[in-house]
């Protein structure tokens, strides 16, 4: 099932009906695009109508957050739980574990995705990391990344590139490179690789967990200012119905 929130659908899916879905992507070998949601993504989105097409175009949408999974409950469309890119990725890495899938990280800084990589074999040795590429790229490179990622016969690729960033080239390369499942998951290479740390689980239970991504890194106020702004949307539309 399908909900509404400000002009987006989101699959009303927890994580293991997700990875569900997504193992049913895979096997079909059909392609397929995932986008992890969050209120940053959707907020533009109110403003640029071409990234609320592509989410609508996507296969699958997860509600990524503590905002859009409070926001569908304002909206009388609750969802079971959030299904964030990070937790997806480690979820569908540990189902390729055991069924040998190959993927393809592309993404981060030089050097991230590898490292990456290499936590990933050392916690999931039946996973084959088909490539890996960092995400300091120009446009021009794009066709020789397909390429390479051709190349790999994956049937996942992860792209961290940031949102929107990630969505859009996911849109305009995946028919080429021919892998099955391509999904959107931010910064997970800096968390998995070690450079970057997540909220530890007391913090994610108390749903808190951009207040310690802020106090870890203070430069983020002007993104977070953003949640705010999404927060009153949702307010104005589903409960003042301004």
């Amino acid at each position: 099932m399908r909900v509404e929130l400000l002009g987006a659908y989101i699959d009303a899916l927890n994580m293991d009906e997700t990875v569900e879905r997504v193992a049913g992507f895979v096997q079909s070998g059909r392609l397929h695009r995932v986008i992890t949601l969050n209120p940053e993504y959707l907020y533009q989105a109110q403003s640029r109508q071409k990234l609320l097409a592509l989410t609508n175009s996507a296969d699958l949408v997860t509600p990524d957050g503590t905002g859009i999974v409070w926001g569908c409950k304002m909206a009388g469309q609750p969802v079971d739980e959030r299904v964030t890119g990070i937790d997806l990725m480690l979820y569908l890495c540990a189902r390729g574990n055991y069924l040998g899938w190959r993927v393809f990280l592309l993404g981060a800084a030089p050097g991230v995705a590898q490292q990456a990589a290499e936590k990933l074999k050392q916690q999931y040795p039946g996973l084959v990391i088909a490539g890996t590429h960092h995400g300091y790229f120009t446009g021009n490179e794009s066709e020789r990344i397909v390429e390479e990622i051709r190349k790999s016969n994956s049937q996942l690729l992860f792209v961290a590139l940031g949102a929107p960033k990630q969505e859009q080239w996911i849109a305009q390369h995946q028919s080429r490179t021919g892998v099955p499942v391509a999904v959107g998951v931010g910064g997970s290479f800096d968390v998995i690789s070690g450079r970057a740390q997540r909220a530890p689980e007391w913090v994610q239970r108390l749903k808190v967990e951009w207040l310690y991504r802020l106090a870890k890194d203070p430069a983020r106020w002007k993104r977070q200012l953003v949640l705010p702004k999404f927060a009153w949307l949702v307010l104005k539309r589903y409960v003042l119905k301004i």
